[in-house]
C-alpha cells in the first residue's frame, strides 16, 4: 500500500476506497482523521510525489481546518498558474481550471473544525486570499455562496478591490474563458446582508459593464436578500432591463414596492 493509499485511499473503519471524498468527509466524524495530518503534511511538500495526490492531500487539510493546508493555498493564490495541480480539475463547461473553488468549498465545510483547533484565523485568510483572485480564477459558483457574514464582514476590502480590479480589466477589453461577471454578481450578493448599499452599487456595476441574462437571473439573488431601499431599487432595474425570466423572478418584489 502506497504512502496516499493509507492516507487518503483507506476509511476510518479500514477498508479501502476509491472515493477519496468519502475519506475527507469521513474525517469529520472521526478524530482519527488527526492521526493522518503529518502524513498529509509530508505528501502534500513532496514535489516528487504525484500532482493529484499533492492535491488531494492539500484538499484534505483544508477541510479538516489544518494550519498546514490553510497556508498552502493562501501561497499558491500569489501565482495561481504555478500551483502543481492546476489544470488538474477542469470545469466541463468553460474548460479551465477550477481547483480553487474546491478549496473554497472545502474551507467553507471546515468551519466547526477551525474553531476546534484554533485555526480560524487562518480560514479567515485563506478566504481574503481567495477572494483576491476572483477576477483571474474560475470558482464554479463556489466562492460568493461560501461565505458566512463574519468572513464576508472582514473581506469587504478585497470584495470590493477584486470587483473594481476586474471591471477595469473587461473595460479595458480583457477576454476571459469564463463568466467573470457572474462570478462577481456572486461575490457582491454576499455583502447584502452586512452592507446592502454597497452590494447593490458592486452590482449595478457589474451589470452595467456586462448586462447579461444569466447574470441579471443571479442578482435576483441579492433582491431576495435585500431588505432597504437599495434592494428594492435593484429589483425594479432587474424588472425593467431583464428577460421574462428575470421578471418572473421578481414579479413579487416589484408588486410589492408599489
Amino acid at each position: 500500500m502506497t504512502q496516499f493509499e493509507s492516507l487518503l485511499g483507506t476509511d476510518f473503519d479500514g477498508n479501502r476506497t476509491g472515493d477519496v471524498d468519502d475519506v475527507i468527509y469521513g474525517g469529520y466524524d472521526h478524530a482519527e482523521h488527526r492521526e493522518r495530518v503529518p502524513g498529509l503534511g509530508a505528501l502534500l511538500g513532496n514535489r516528487a510525489a504525484p500532482d493529484r495526490e499533492r492535491y488531494l492531500a492539500c484538499l484534505a487539510l483544508v477541510a479538516w481546518g489544518e494550519p498546514v493546508g490553510y497556508q498552502y493555498v493562501q501561497d499558491a493564490t500569489r501565482e495561481p498558474k504555478a500551483a502543481p495541480w492546476y489544470d488538474l480539475v477542469v470545469d466541463r463547461k468553460f474548460s479551465v481550471d477550477s481547483s480553487y473553488g474546491r478549496f473554497s468549498e472545502a474551507a467553507a465545510d471546515s468551519r466547526e473544525l477551525a474553531e476546534e483547533k484554533g485555526s480560524s484565523t487562518l480560514r479567515l485568510e485563506t478566504f481574503r486570499s481567495l477572494i483576491r483572485i476572483a477576477d483571474r480564477e474560475y470558482f464554479e459558483e463556489r466562492l460568493g455562496d461560501y461565505l458566512e457574514e463574519a468572513v464576508v464582514r472582514a473581506s469587504l476590502p478585497e470584495i470590493r478591490e477584486v470587483i473594481t480590479r476586474a471591471l477595469q480589466s473587461i473595460e479595458s477589453g480583457t477576454h476571459y474563458r469564463f463568466d467573470v461577471a457572474t462570478q462577481l454578481v456572486d461575490l457582491a450578493n454576499s455583502v447584502v446582508t452586512v452592507d446592502e448599499e454597497l452590494a447593490v452599487d458592486l452590482i449595478t456595476r457589474v451589470l452595467h459593464a456586462v448586462p447579461g441574462d444569466r447574470t441579471m437571473v443571479h442578482a435576483v439573488t441579492a433582491v431576495h436578500r435585500a431588505k432597504g431601499p437599495a434592494g428594492q431599487g435593484l429589483a425594479e432595474h432587474l424588472y425593467a432591463m431583464g428577460n421574462e425570466k428575470v421578471r418572473s423572478l421578481l414579479a413579487h418584489h416589484v408588486a410589492r414596492g408599489n
